[in-house]
């Protein structure tokens, strides 16, 4: 069984701090665990929730309503109260009121710790209680996370966690709830992830401008810095984030940046100065709802198209999309090696919900080993930086040593030098391209879940693995014949692998965070896929498997 716990409140009012106690403290204790967030752009005010879904089995999305809603605010129990299901609970920091039980959470953090700032930890100990688990396995978690705040904060938060406990008792609730099962004990969150996999891969300069929700990444790449020697620069905008890493590729060092909608805008003209150096720069683009400024909180999958033909001219470069935390480390250091291999530029797309996202899995491996970097270290004082090959992929020689590496952004010959022969531009523009034919050879098949042969295919890339994966075992789990084809990079697409694994579907869905069905149609353009519906959600909100089956079933599905 599972058990979706809402907490809910203004910015500033600790939603996350008890989402966090809430999920590390249960995983802790053995129970498979999945967080998500929703939240405004506000600094201060307007409705955030954190969802903390808790099981005995391993969950792979959030859900539409909770179980257990706590409103710390009036204004989160009355617009979340209908997002609870018919069975659900409300604990309300309040008086009691229609359909929810009144927990003075702020008045009780007050009496007990002198500071209504522990509210958060009242509400997280009544929850504790109301669920039957037990509040050592709490404490325990308060005393390793807060210890660096002295005794005093702990024992303080102690206090105010046995007091919610106490308090809930009274309400004389008794919801089901989830027993641990040995699940993984650490919690690990996209944007880490993938900031882990950059690491490990090699990645020595991380530059950027921090523009929500790509923050995350970077500020994770920052808390590596020391570990992993690696520089971390905030640029002073998206321009100079980009052209840092340019330079720095150009000098040897694996480098990336991280960026979202208006800031890529902005990389597009580096974006295209790296296309014709040949350099393997790599730019994590965390996509949210647009145009403009858009919703600059929420989620979305609306700038594949924009990722695809970004540019000026034409160049080849590949792009990925991991759909689960354990893809983000591994996808983030196959778009690094990707990237060198074929001296290219690549894009990783995430987004809000998959950056956000935490959830206990096996620890990832800290210590895998670096990327090839593919850099000649004996070139010949000959060196030519752009010599004609078959592959399209050139000898790359870094500055410093006895050969002269010469590069340009104009149209260059094969030493490096500017020129505009035309025969030399069509020599050169077809070497860039021909590096397309070798991605696409190399590239990543699609995931097939789901029993062999299914009637019916949910196609997704990115995040919308996980609510597809549930909505396969639902429906399957009623009589269906469903699976999911996922895909974690969607250019260059490999086709055969896609037809092969289509072939004996009857119904084909896109499931896709946009309004146009891009993956679809990019599908079709390559010969990948002749036709298909399209499931699309472009409200902001992630997938969940309810919306999805929502849309399959016309909502007949009790």
């Amino acid at each position: 069984m599972d058990l979706n716990i809402r907490i809910a409140g203004e910015a500033g009012q600790g939603v996350q701090t008890t989402g966090n106690l809430l999920a590390g403290s249960l995983a802790a204790l053995g129970l498979h665990v999945l967080a998500s967030q929703s939240y405004l752009s506000r600094i201060r005010g307007g409705l955030n929730w954190m969802d903390v879904r808790v099981a005995d089995t391993e969950l792979f999305g959030a859900r539409e309503l909770a179980d257990l809603l706590v409103a710390l605010t009036p204004e989160a129990r009355e617009i979340l109260q209908n997002e609870v299901t018919a069975s659900g609970i409300i604990l309300y920091d309040g008086d009691e009121a229609d359909g929810a039980t009144g927990i003075p959470f702020t008045s009780i953090a007050r009496t007990v710790s002198g500071s209504a700032l522990m509210a958060n930890t009242v509400a997280a100990g009544a929850v504790y209680a109301l669920l039957g688990y037990p509040l050592d396995a709490l404490c325990h978690y308060l005393r390793e996370e807060f210890s660096f705040k002295g005794d005093e904060i702990v024992e303080a938060n102690i206090r105010a966690a046995t007091a919610g406990a106490e308090r809930v008792k009274t309400a004389a609730l008794q919801p089901a709830a989830p027993r641990p099962v040995g699940a993984p004990r650490a919690i690990a969150d996209g944007a880490g992830a993938a900031a882990l996999g950059a690491a490990t891969a090699g990645v020595k300069l991380a530059s950027a401008y921090p523009m929500s929700p790509s923050t995350a990444t970077f500020a994770a790449l920052a808390a590596l810095a020391d570990d992993y020697g690696i520089v971390v620069e905030q640029a002073e905008d998206e321009i100079a984030a980009v052209n840092m890493i340019c330079g720095a590729t150009y000098a040897g060092v694996p480098a990336l940046t991280t960026t979202s909608g208006g800031g890529f805008a902005l990389m597009v003209e580096g974006l295209s100065l790296a296309g014709m150096m040949e350099l393997p720069i790599v730019i994590l683009l965390a996509q949210r709802p647009g145009p403009a400024t858009g919703l600059p909180t929420r989620t979305a999958q609306q700038d594949l198209r924009f990722a695809l033909h970004a540019g000026h001219g034409e160049f080849a470069r590949a792009i990925y999309a991991p759909g689960t935390l354990q893809q983000c480390f591994d996808i983030t250091r196959q778009a690094l090696a990707t990237a060198h291999q074929y001296q290219t530029p690549v894009i990783i797309l995430t987004d809000q919900y998959l950056q956000d996202l935490a959830k206990n899995i096996p620890p990832l491996d800290a210590r895998a080993p670096a990327i090839d970097r593919g850099i000649l270290h004996d070139a010949p004082a000959e060196y030519r930086r752009y010599a004609v090959t078959a592959s399209g992929v050139s000898p790359r020689a870094i500055p410093g040593g006895a050969a002269r590496v010469v590069v340009d952004s104009d149209e260059h010959d094969e030493t490096g030098h500017l020129t505009e022969d035309l025969t030399v531009h069509l020599a050169q523009q077809d070497k860039r391209m021909r590096k397309a034919e070798g991605m696409a050879a190399d590239a990543l098949p699609p995931d097939y879940y789901g029993p062999p042969g299914a009637e019916q295919v949910l196609i997704a890339w990115g995040s919308s693995y996980g609510p597809c994966r549930e909505a396969v075992d639902l429906l399957n789990a009623a009589g269906g014949s469903y699976a999911l084809l996922h895909f974690s990079q969607v250019w260059p697409i490999n086709t055969a692998a896609t037809r092969a694994l289509l072939a004996n579907s009857r119904k084909r869905y896109s499931v896709e965070g946009n309004a146009t069905g891009q993956f679809a149609a990019m599908l079709r353009e390559a010969r990948a896929l002749d036709d298909c519906d399209n499931i699309l959600r472009y409200d902001g909100l992630a997938f969940t498997a309810e919306y999805i089956i929502d849309r399959l079933t016309g909502g007949n599905h009790d």
